[in-house]
């Protein structure tokens, strides 16, 4: 009698994600297990893999949440055409960090003179509307003006075909933080040497740049959008004018949060040294990435356009930063590749509840024993940001253990809010 063939041995429970497939649409990859997803994001995803253009299937990150459009923390491969309010309106919205030659010893005692003069150096929150804008410069300063001319002639060049973005917040708005989730912290490691991390974007002016073209996408689309599942999946078609000015207005908003993170971060690091009283380096190890943007690439040996809606790029071996909740850890990790994700992992925690569920659910009590530890604003305006708003970090990293490894935990110190 022959030899039978050995029964191999069945893997797919060893499969790092789960499937959710979408009857009328492409299949939707979630690395979100042990992590809870609202329903209504789900049913946002299935809206967003009927769009005919999706290239093999979209990618799911386990911080994802309900968005505008589409999901927050979703990957989106497309081919020959983009969605603007899948990419967002917070255009190339990111982290920065760098690790500094301080350990925790170097720090003060108290820990308050160092965030005011944070707060002092750094721009940040906004001011209702007939006042000065706290969160915008009246002056500024020399760095932010050079920042600004090596950005001022695309832009220009941009504003003459679509004049409507003269008038948005951009030079006074470069090197702010603006509000929200939007943060500045120093952190430790595991090794107790001092890290400086900010989250921003490109501020006013890639709101505005976002804004405009998801109404243009609409206008374009509206003999169609009846057919749409969700209006805010309007889309502009490659080979189209509306298409080629929105990359290139994106791809320089991408690059102004980019300059506004650099710019941000030397003056943190300025604001730090009139406070710390001891010499240090701050460029030992540096991370900067977006995660919010679109972006060319290859996978799967084809050319798609690449949408990251509250996602990072996770290349093999590229470094990127994963913040937790204000009060909870952070990563710093490095890519490992995934091209089922399409080389992606999450960008935070991601929430569990809206701004306006958390005010209402907790009190400034419940904040200051959420932030214990931790020097920062305890009061009502920054309770929709407490930690138990959020997803658990740690379950959060576990679920995309094949999308990144961890190089540096992080805790932070001192946390300064828009």
């Amino acid at each position: 009698m022959a030899a039978q063939p050995d029964k191999q041995p069945s893997h797919a429970h060893q499969q790092p994600y789960d499937l959710l497939e979408s009857p009328k649409g492409s299949p939707i990859k979630m690395w979100n297990r042990g992590v809870p997803v609202e329903p209504a994001a789900r049913q946002q995803l299935l809206n967003t893999a009927q769009m005919p253009f999706i290239f093999k299937h979209l990618a799911v990150m386990p911080d994802v949440h309900l968005g505008k459009g589409s999901t927050i923390g979703s990957v989106i491969p497309t081919k020959g055409a983009i969605i603007p309010a899948a990419v967002g309106v917070d255009l190339g919205c990111g982290m920065s960090a760098v690790r500094t030659s301080l350990r925790a010893p170097d720090l003060p005692d108290n820990l308050a003179p160092l965030r005011h003069a944070i707060e002092k150096a750094v721009p940040h929150g906004r001011t209702a509307k007939g006042g000065r804008d706290t969160g915008a410069w009246v002056t500024p300063p020399s760095q932010v003006d050079h920042a600004w001319a090596a950005l001022k002639g695309r832009f220009d060049r941009i504003v003459a075909k679509h004049p409507v973005l003269a008038k948005t917040n951009n030079h006074k708005h470069l090197g702010t933080l603006g509000t929200g989730n939007h943060f500045v912290e120093v952190c430790l490691d595991e090794t107790d040497h001092v890290w400086f991390m900010l989250h921003t974007g490109s501020r006013g002016v890639g709101n505005a740049i976002g804004t405009y073209f998801i109404a243009k996408a609409r206008e374009e689309m509206r003999a169609h959008i009846a057919n749409l599942p969700d209006k805010d999946l309007a889309y502009l078609k490659e080979g189209t004018r509306s298409f080629d000015d929105y990359v290139e207005a994106v791809e320089w908003a991408q690059d102004f949060a980019r300059q506004n993170r650099a710019v941000m971060m030397l003056a943190v690091l300025d604001a730090a040294r009139k406070v710390i009283h001891k010499p240090f380096d701050a460029h030992l190890v540096a991370v900067d990435c977006h995660h919010n943007y679109v972006e060319r690439g290859t996978y799967f040996g084809e050319d798609i356009l690449l949408t990251r809606k509250g996602a990072v790029s996770a290349q093999k071996g590229q470094m990127g930063i994963i913040p937790g909740s204000m009060g909870a850890k952070s990563f710093i990790v490095r890519g490992l590749g995934n091209e089922e994700a399409f080389c992606s992992c999450s960008h935070g925690a991601g929430r569990v509840m809206s701004r306006t569920q958390a005010k209402a659910m907790f009190t400034v009590e419940d904040q200051k024993r959420a932030t214990a530890g931790v020097e920062c604003r305890k009061d009502a305006a920054v309770i929709d940001e407490i930690p138990m708003a959020y997803k658990d970090i740690d379950k959060v990293m576990a679920a995309q253990r094949d999308l990144v490894e961890v190089v540096h935990t992080l805790r932070q110190v001192v946390c300064v809010k828009g």
